[in-house]
């Protein structure tokens, strides 16, 4: 007699929903890449930006939810949509002159962007070993960056400013009040992206024509930015926070594998010592914040969360 099947934990289904997030993400980053020599940033987020903006009303509108908060204006909502839109504009720049595995790899130290600024903002409470750990990070992130010798790219300081914009869009997100819903961010922000991408297109050479394949792959991006964006939210509501974030660092291992198959890039070694490097801090981090949080805590410390991934 056959042992009967277990279903799976809440913490399994959420780790894997993290990881088909962060492949939706990094799909979609190298279709941005595989169009960019033909259409300039501008273009892509404007078409990128269109398709998705008219997904999310249609879903938005049949399943009866409003287009927009009420406090539409709040500073920190505000401030969060500023902070994508720069944040995507740096990251499409810098994606077609770099190869992808380089950028994903900078992109990794997100996190530990994210915990200095809890702890500068917010007054959370980072200890000895974590910001060791996050000092380790940055260290990996020079060796992927490598300033000064012949293997530097100056556009890896626009990866750079990405994560810095995209680490204050997380910052701000935490502290949106309840009652903004998060399909009502993602539709502003897309919105402000698609405006931002429209208004770009000209000085960054002008439009384009489009052949068929150039929209289908657009719209793929479309469609894979929204599939990230929904696994990534059913992993943080279904998941223990500390078991599922390190499944974001899959998105590295996305990038090297799709840009070999689909780019023809393969990272040389220092840039996959620098990522192993920022991988490994930021699992420490996370276990360390994990060990943090099953101690006693007074009823002044407030309980640290992780941010969401790079929504770029």
């Amino acid at each position: 007699m056959s042992a009967p099947r277990t279903a799976l934990t809440p913490d399994i289904r959420a780790s894997l929903f993290m990881a088909l997030s962060m492949a939706g993400f990094t799909i979609n980053d190298v279709l941005a890449k595989s169009v960019a020599d033909t259409l300039n940033p501008g273009q892509i987020m404007f078409v990128r930006g269109m398709i998705m903006v008219a997904a999310l009303v249609i879903w938005m509108r049949t399943s009866g939810q409003p287009l927009f908060p009420e406090r539409v204006f709040h500073p920190l909502l505000m401030l969060r949509v500023a902070s994508e839109t720069l944040a995507t504009i740096l990251f499409l720049i810098a994606i077609a002159q770099m190869p992808v595995a380089n950028v994903s790899a900078i992109l990794q130290a997100m996190p530990l962007v994210v915990t200095i600024g809890a702890a500068l903002f917010f007054a959370e409470p980072v200890g000895w070993r974590r910001m060791l750990a996050i000092v380790i990070g940055f260290i990996g992130v020079m060796v992927v960056i490598r300033p000064g010798s012949s293997g530097y790219d100056a556009h890896a300081l626009l990866v750079v400013g990405c994560v810095l914009l995209s680490a204050t869009r997380d910052l701000a997100t935490r502290r949106l009040p309840p009652g903004i819903s998060s399909m009502s961010v993602t539709l502003m922000t897309a919105a402000s992206v698609t405006v931002a991408g429209l208004a770009l297109t000209a000085p960054f050479g002008g439009w384009k024509p489009m052949a068929l394949i150039d929209i289908a792959t657009l719209a793929a991006c479309a469609g894979l930015l929204f599939v990230g964006y929904q696994f990534l939210v059913l992993a943080m509501r279904e998941g223990n926070v500390a078991t599922v974030a390190p499944f974001r660092y899959t998105a590295l291992l996305w990038a090297i594998l799709l840009g070999w198959l689909m780019l023809g890039e393969r990272p040389d070694l220092l840039t996959l010592v620098g990522a192993a490097i920022i991988v490994a801090s930021g699992i420490y981090t996370l276990y360390r914040e994990r060990v943090r949080n099953k101690r006693p805590r007074s009823a002044n410390e407030s309980a640290a969360s992780l941010p969401p991934a790079r929504g770029t």
